[in-house]
């Protein structure tokens, strides 16, 4: 079945091999990524701060390089001789506004260091749930530093790609929604989300690098089938066997109380809020025209294994670290 879906998102190449540097390899949304680039032929240079990471989990033809975006030294070596570059970073949920952000001034330092090297284009993982921002008297710095990223970007002189992903399956597994052996919900999700996988997305995007030619793209990322939160986690937690879990559900207030205290309950309360919240509509149309419509459901995500199935590079023999 997997071999069945890969087969269907199966292009012919651009006759020019394209170099991409890769921030954020190792991430939940970034190892699938990476892996599908490699898979599909193009070199892959990944950034990382802690490369033993990429033990199991990376495509052996990544070429891996030690080092983090607060190292300039290593964000050139990166960049040197790649034609793109590809970021995927996210907010800690330990820290704050004012701690230093990978996302923030990470991206900062890596477009200036870009206009030294000959990268054609840059790529960069944002998020739907993001347009929240604003709505219904919402605020919250995390947001808004995503949307500053994505100002930084266009406003940068070079070629992009946007992607705005609806909610990853990842995530009731390896991300948010997973708390030890339990799936935990809080408040009352509003609005079917249209739950993405991470290979399915990482299908897109290659896609949208063996089509690019130097023109700026933005494009909605969405799964097939939309489901509320707490529908989605019943689903999952029904066809995951590789363990037991269960389902919990927190009083949205009590999250909520709890995240005047800590970092990471301020951001629970305020991702939770948002992806309850936001109205998202179908908007990937024309996405799915453009870079295949996305095959895996949330059931089957769920019955192979979850991301441990899906996003596992083809190979992982000993990797090279420089």
């Amino acid at each position: 079945m997997l071999l069945a879906l890969a087969c269907s998102f199966q292009t012919n190449h651009n006759s020019v091999m394209k170099t991409i540097a890769f921030f954020g390899a190792t991430g939940m949304l970034g190892q699938p990524v990476a892996n599908e680039l490699a898979l599909q032929g193009f070199e892959v240079r990944a950034l990382l701060r802690d490369p033993s990471k990429a033990e199991g989990q990376l495509h052996p033809d990544i070429r891996i390089l030690k080092g983090d975006l607060k190292d300039k030294a290593a964000v050139n070596r990166t960049l040197e001789g790649s034609d793109l570059a590809y970021i995927s970073l996210s907010v800690d949920p330990a820290t704050g506004r004012k701690d230093y952000q990978p996302e923030r001034e990470g991206v900062q330092a890596l477009l200036q260091a870009a206009g030294k090297h000959s990268i054609k284009g840059v790529g960069y993982l944002s998020s739907l749930v993001q347009r929240y921002q604003g709505m219904q008297g919402f605020d919250w710095w995390a947001f808004e530093l995503k949307n500053q990223t994505v100002r930084r970007i266009r406003e940068s002189g070079l070629p992009y790609l946007l992607f705005y992903p609806s909610t990853f399956m990842e995530n009731f597994d390896q991300g948010n929604y997973r708390q030890g052996n339990r799936i935990t919900l809080a408040g009352k999700s509003e609005h079917p989300m249209h739950f993405i996988a991470g290979r399915d997305y990482a299908r897109q995007v290659s896609q949208a690098f063996r089509q690019f030619e130097g023109q700026s793209r933005e494009y909605v990322i969405q799964g097939p089938q939309a489901y509320t939160a707490d529908e989605a986690a019943a689903i999952f937690t029904q066809y995951f066997e590789r363990e037991q879990l269960s389902i919990s559900k927190l009083p949205y207030g009590l999250l909520g109380f709890l995240g005047n205290f800590t970092n990471t309950f301020n951001y629970g309360a305020k991702i939770v809020k948002a992806l309850n919240r936001y109205p998202e509509k179908f908007e990937a149309a024309e996405t799915w025209n453009a870079l295949g419509k996305p095959q895996i459901t949330l059931r089957a995500y769920a019955q192979a294994g979850g991301a441990a199935a899906w996003n596992k590079p083809a190979a992982v023999p000993d990797q090279k670290t420089e």
